[in-house]
């Protein structure tokens, strides 16, 4: 399959180099590794995405609690005395 990529300079300039530095063998491999980043940075993407998604309708359903509200109960829990 032929695709043809169009780099800006700069970008053809730094796959050049990661080939001459020996990383790559060729100009499709520095390609496909850039793509493999972009392929797993969306993955982690979509989870996330996913995750707050899941996060806002627990919120939702079961409520939420103010940060305020924790460091204030937990200062009653360190200053409540010891038996």
């Amino acid at each position: 399959m032929a695709t043809n990529v169009h780099l800006t300079p700069e970008l053809e300039r730094f796959a050049r180099e990661c080939v001459e530095g020996g990383r790559y063998n060729n100009m499709s491999e520095v390609v496909r590794s850039g793509l493999r980043l972009l392929q797993d940075a969306e993955e982690r993407r979509r989870q996330f995405q996913a995750m707050l998604h899941e996060t806002l309708a627990e919120a939702d359903r079961d409520g939420t609690i103010e940060a305020d509200e924790v460091l204030a109960e937990m200062d009653r829990i360190i200053d409540a005395p010891t038996k």
